[in-house]
């Protein structure tokens, strides 16, 4: 057993144990859910399901699934229990029932980034394989990758997670830029001049304090961290040429550190209203920040796809995601799967990730549908061509690398390479990523 997941075995006995042991209502407490719902509970002979989830968001989607389908399959109605636990909580929980043989729900959500440690030896998770393959085509497939070992398909996507530009076209206006025109980092260097020449306008901003603007850089060229078979390929040329790229536009004079480091800072969000800089890359979620940090941009932002880094390149990359699985411990597991197909893979619940919590979906043929293109409050700011963008770039978004090395790298990264980097400016591109290489080595080797 690898020696990730015999700590997390350790830790989770421990805390058990001190559950256990402790004669307190607030130790006692820390084991219990911090939100339930339930759906189906009034149905006679309903078959109970329980899922977990650490996103109380999910729920409402869940619940909202859980409601249709006991109105279309009356004769096969679920009581679903939805629980809420704290991220690090459900996590550790869910890997403990599982190496444990006890304990575990009949669904649960998993984090994109936790995903590899319930991938180690022989997943204690149910193949969605009989739903996914023959709606394969239907879905941006590369997300589906992700949360796949030996051709078995375990976790299903939330959200595409798709790149964009995010352009404030007011400042671009004002520097007579035609953002359409825009193809290429190149372009995007260009037109930056212009607004930095004709604006009291940034162009764009880095984050040193957070990778997954530097990772979409990297994954739009084909290009990871990890490859396929877990090897660190931190220093890859294509990482630091995204990174030489960010250096290069901020000794341009077309970028600066974001305030508060990151794109989900409060000083950020003031900056951007304060017109601070015409654009930022990041992933179509990313437009709930706008509505709901940065709402007097309403009507000024749209999106667009990514500059490639040469003609024909990828304009996009898929950032972020939540695999949904059914464990091996279901009492109910042709039904858990089913219903989680339904919840997950029909068309009128992608339909449900657009109108219910603001993603993109995993099914491009919904992308069109009336309910989809109905007026909401992402259209009113940012436009009615979100879609538009999103079929021009469903191509171009490769599969991620997640290992159970994912977390020391964007801790190193965000750590030490992007501040030294873009801050500090204390090593060149190909030195920080070379220095990132050796220590995340030394770090999974020991």
């Amino acid at each position: 057993m690898k020696r990730k997941s015999l700590l997390a075995i350790l830790f989770g006995i421990l805390a058990m144990f001190l559950v256990a042991c402790g004669g307190d209502d607030e130790e006692a407490a820390s084991t219990e859910a911090d939100d339930v719902s339930v759906v189906g509970d009034d149905i006679e002979d309903a078959t109970p399901l329980t899922f977990w989830t650490f996103a109380a968001q999910h729920v409402d989607f869940f619940v909202d699934a859980a409601e249709r389908w006991n109105e279309e399959n009356p004769d096969r109605p679920i009581e679903l229990t939805a629980e809420t636990y704290p991220f690090d909580q459900m996590h550790n929980n869910l890997l403990l029932a599982l190496q444990s043989g006890n304990g575990a729900p009949d669904i649960a959500d998993v984090e994109i980034a936790r995903f590899p440690n319930y991938m180690e030896g022989e997943p204690q998770l149910e193949p969605m394989n009989e739903y996914v393959e023959p709606e394969l085509d239907n879905f941006v497939s590369s997300r589906f990758e992700i949360y796949s070992k030996d051709g078995n398909y375990y976790g299903m996507p939330t959200h595409v997670g798709a790149s964009v530009m995010y352009y404030n076209t007011e400042i671009m206006d004002a520097a007579g830029v035609d953002i359409d025109s825009i193809k290429t980092w190149d372009d995007f260097m260009a037109a930056g001049e212009k607004v930095v020449a004709n604006t009291d306008a940034m162009m764009y901003n880095t984050f040193p304090g957070d990778y997954l603007p530097y990772f979409q850089l990297v994954s739009q060229q084909g290009s990871d961290f990890i490859d396929e078979n877990d090897n660190l390929t931190i220093n890859r040329q294509e990482n630091i040429d995204a990174l030489q790229l960010l250096l290069d536009m901020q000794e341009a004079g077309i970028a600066e550190v974001a305030p508060g480091n990151e794109p989900h800072a409060e000083e950020y969000y003031s900056y951007m209203l304060d017109g601070g800089a015409a654009s930022v890359a990041m992933p179509i979620w990313y437009m709930g920040r706008f509505t709901d940090s940065m709402p007097d941009l309403k009507g000024k932002m749209v999106v667009r796809p990514m500059p490639a880094f040469e003609e024909g390149g990828n304009r996009s990359a898929g950032m972020g995601g939540t695999g949904t699985v059914v464990t091996n411990q279901s009492e109910s597991t042709d039904l858990a799967k089913e219903f989680l197909a339904y919840a997950k893979l029909s068309e009128e619940s992608n339909v449900k990730i657009w109108t219910v919590l603001g993603f993109d979906p995993i099914r491009h043929d919904v992308w069109d549908h009336p309910d989809v293109l109905e007026s909401n409050k992402y259209f009113e700011y940012f436009g009615d061509d979100i879609f538009d963008t999103l079929t021009e770039i469903q191509d171009e978004i490769n599969a991620i690398n997640v290992s159970p090395h994912t977390p020391e790298v964007a801790t190193e990264i965000n750590t030490n390479t992007l501040n030294n980097v873009l801050r500090a400016g204390s090593e060149t591109p190909e030195e920080a990523l070379n220095a990132a290489q050796e220590a995340v080595e030394s770090q999974v080797n020991n």
